[in-house]
């Protein structure tokens, strides 16, 4: 019986098994056919449309395989689709050439071959010349016959190699140009006028080849033969208006070809050689007596030339404006404004009339923008660069003819309101255009303050002077283009995101620097004018033609005070205004950054100052031409006042939840590094005053090592582990201090009140962490 329960339970077994097998062959089969189907690009589909289906097994085979299977099992055959499946198979193209390759071998490599071809046979013709194998005259026919052959061999392959042609023609011209060059200069073969002739001739021979052949290379050949034609040719005896001239109609008809062709290459070459010829002749050869009439003449036609030129290239084929049209049209602009003012600025008869000049181009330029608005032919960007010259010339028409604040006034009223229309009309490129006179004006008014507040013999009435309101002005009208910035979420420069964020940055920073000026200039120029009132004339000594003068030192002394008194005052009523009011993240980090700044140099040099005032109070009866008051002394304290006030402005800031944890200890630290430098010169002044010789050694320790007592103290009492680590610290460079340099500068007395105080100090610290160690143990780390 045990052995027919085990038999039916192992049937039983084999019967699950079986069926498991059934289950996971038929999600096999199904998932080999969907892959090969996929493969083949077909859906696992018969013609029918039905998935083919898996033959079932009846429950007794499977078993009956299974107990006749092999130690080895089968190998599974892949499942085939139904023969009635399509297969489809791509048909393999032939392989093309890559582009790469291509260049290589049909542009490349004929142009290198045709490079050093021209150079062997400079090269032979050098060893021959060298040696004397052959006579001038064969090296020139030789030359000829090298390049004409050259050229018949190019003209021979033109219907069926073009390319390779029209390099073996360019070539082959090329070696016409220096070879006619060497005639006519080296060996005096040829006269001036029929060397001209023929180079001219080589030119129009180039144009032609290059219509005909349909390849700019040539035309570019045949471009630079034409302007070296009268620099190889010169005798240095030549007259310039022929050169131009020539240069002009060269230019009309390359440029007509060029724009005919779309050859914006053969464009570019014309614009860079024309100017650097003319440039070149402006710099090392003009004069201003005799050639004043004749280059502003071609430097007018060259301008409207190109100007044509590029606006033909745009307005006929209604192009897109590229970067590099982009540029070839702001530097024709520039190039004849630039040389233009320098040719009138350089001659007497017309030096007043550089605004006037700048008008002119103002108002040619608005011209052809209006020909573009009225016609429409052309998409808006080129018409918004011709607009900006129109801005950019009406702009520095102002500068050029004016002086002063005006033009400064001008320039910020102009910012402000193409800015204005630029926000309120969404028009973006008003916006772009306001910005270059946002950078014009500010950097106006910085030498407006050279002029005016730096100068030596500025006279005006205190506040009430053009310099003052120029800078009420500047600001007001920066402040509301920052206030549009922040009220309005729009901007339309959304598509410059960078380049709106430094403008977001840049115009609140210009109005909070020149409103700090604004006053901080007045100031300075109203200790200025009492310091000249100070000047007191001396008595002439023996064998002297001049009178010596005194100035009154102190007031400069007081200007540097109340100079920190001001800046205090400006950064807490910013900083005050921003925790209370603005709650700006951006202006809270710069009001902190400017809060350390100035409290830092307050420390180093501010107390410097201030204890020169102590100084001449102290040496006050020594004064022999002016009176030394009180107000030395009182100053003093009148800063510390605003001290405190900025030291409060600054704790707000960081008390708003605007700054981390670690920034807040910071602030915490250099708050009493602060106080404690405060004490230490208070001490110091009153001990001066007292004429006591132990300020910094005796005064300085004791006082060093009660604040610590002060921090340990307030540490504990408000479970901040800092304070207490900074009062060890402090204690620890006291006790260094005390070893290494109070005794031995000390007396007895001295050195037994300083150890016996800081013991003493030392005793209660430990005390303290005795008494409240539970309390110490318990806190939480701040």
């Amino acid at each position: 019986m045990t052995n027919d329960n085990k038999i039916q339970q192992l049937e039983f077994k084999i019967n699950q098994l079986a069926t498991k097998q059934e289950t996971f062959n038929r999600e096999i089969n199904d998932l080999k056919f969907e892959l090969k189907a996929l493969k083949s690009n077909l859906q696992p589909t018969t013609e029918k449309g039905i998935t083919p289906p898996v033959t079932e097994k009846k429950q007794e085979d499977i078993f009956q395989e299974i107990l006749d299977m092999d130690v080895k099992p089968k190998a599974e055959q892949p499942v085939v689709a139904a023969t009635s499946t399509k297969k489809v198979v791509k048909e393999k193209k032939p392989r093309e050439k890559s582009d790469f390759e291509r260049f290589i071998g049909e542009n490349l490599i004929n142009k290198i071959g045709i490079l050093i071809t021209i150079i062997g046979v400079a090269i032979g013709a050098k060893y021959s010349i060298d040696n004397n194998l052959i006579s001038p005259l064969t090296r020139i026919i030789l030359g000829y016959m090298t390049a004409l052959g050259l050229m018949g061999f190019g003209m021979k392959l033109k219907k069926n190699y073009l390319n390779f042609s029209a390099v073996l023609v360019s070539g082959a011209m090329a070696i016409m140009y220096f070879i006619t060059f060497a005639a006519y200069s080296f060996y005096d073969l040829i006269p001036q006028m029929v060397t001209f002739a023929l180079m001219l001739l080589f030119t129009v021979f180039t144009v032609v080849a290059a219509l005909n052949y349909n390849k700019q290379v040539i035309a570019i050949i045949g471009l630079v033969g034409a302007y070296a034609l009268p620099y190889l040719l010169s005798s240095g005896t030549g007259n310039v208006s022929i050169l131009f001239s020539y240069i002009a109609m060269i230019n009309i008809g390359i440029l007509v070809i060029s724009f005919k062709k779309l050859w914006k290459l053969l464009y570019y070459t014309t614009f860079f050689l024309t100017n650097l010829i003319f440039s070149t002749w402006y710099a090392f050869a003009y004069s201003s007596s005799k050639d004043f009439g004749i280059a502003f003449l071609f430097l007018f036609v060259f301008f409207v030339i190109f100007y044509v030129t590029s606006l033909a290239y745009k307005l006929i084929n209604k192009e897109k404006l590229e970067k590099v049209n982009i540029t070839i049209l702001l530097s024709n602009a520039f190039i004849f404004f630039g040389i233009g003012l320098s040719l009138l600025d350089g001659n007497r008869a017309t030096s007043d009339y550089l605004g006037v000049f700048t008008l002119f181009n103002a108002l040619l330029h608005a011209s052809v923008a209006f020909y573009i608005y009225k016609k429409q032919y052309v998409e808006k960007s080129l018409l918004k660069l011709i607009a900006g010259l129109v801005l950019i010339f009406a702009t520095i028409t102002f500068p050029i003819q004016l002086d002063g604040e005006w033009v400064t006034l001008f320039w910020t009223g102009e910012a402000v309101l193409l800015f204005w229309l630029g926000r309120k009309m969404q028009i973006s490129y008003l916006e772009k255009f306001s910005h270059p006179l946002i950078f014009l004006s500010f950097i106006s008014l910085i030498m407006d303050w050279d002029d005016s507040y730096l100068g030596w013999n500025q006279s005006f009435t205190q506040f009430i002077n053009i310099h003052f309101f120029t800078n009420l002005f500047f600001v007001i009208c920066f402040g509301f283009m920052t206030y549009l910035m922040k009220s309005q979420s729009k901007t339309t420069l959304t598509e410059k995101a960078f380049l709106n964020k430094i403008i977001s940055n840049v115009i609140p920073g210009f109005t909070l620097f020149v409103l700090f000026f604004t006053f901080s200039l007045e100031l300075n120029y109203y200790f200025d004018l009492q310091y000249s009132a100070s000047s007191i004339k001396l008595p002439a000594e023996e064998n002297m033609s001049w009178k010596p003068s005194v100035h009154n030192h102190n007031i400069r002394t007081l200007a540097g005070v109340w100079n920190y008194i001001y800046t205090f005052l400006f950064l807490s009523v910013l900083s005050l205004l921003n925790s209370y009011k603005l709650k700006d993240k951006k202006l809270s980090r710069v009001s902190l950054v400017l809060i350390g700044f100035s409290i830092i140099s307050f420390l180093f040099h501010g107390l410097y100052i201030i204890s020169e005032l102590r100084e001449n109070y102290i040496l006050r009866e020594e004064s022999e031409y002016y009176i030394i008051s009180n107000f030395n002394i009182v100053i003093r304290y009148i800063s510390f006042v605003f001290l405190g006030l900025i030291l409060f402005a600054g704790h707000q800031l960081l008390i708003k939840g605007l700054f981390s944890e670690k920034m807040k200890l910071f602030g915490n630290a250099f708050l009493h590094v602060t106080i404690l430098w405060i004490l230490s010169s208070e001490l110091i002044h009153w001990m001066d005053l007292a004429e006591s010789t132990q300020s910094y050694k005796l005064g300085l320790s004791i006082l060093w090592g009660v604040y610590a007592l002060f921090l340990i103290s307030l540490g504990i009492g408000r479970n901040q582990k800092h304070l207490r680590l900074g009062a060890m610290f402090l204690f620890g460079f006291t006790l260094l201090k005390l070893f290494f340099y109070d005794i031995i500068h000390l007396d007895t007395i001295a050195k037994t009140i300083v150890f016996v105080s800081l013991g003493i100090l030392l005793l209660i610290i430990s005390f303290l962490y005795n008494k409240f160690k539970h309390k110490i143990t318990d806190e939480n780390p701040s």
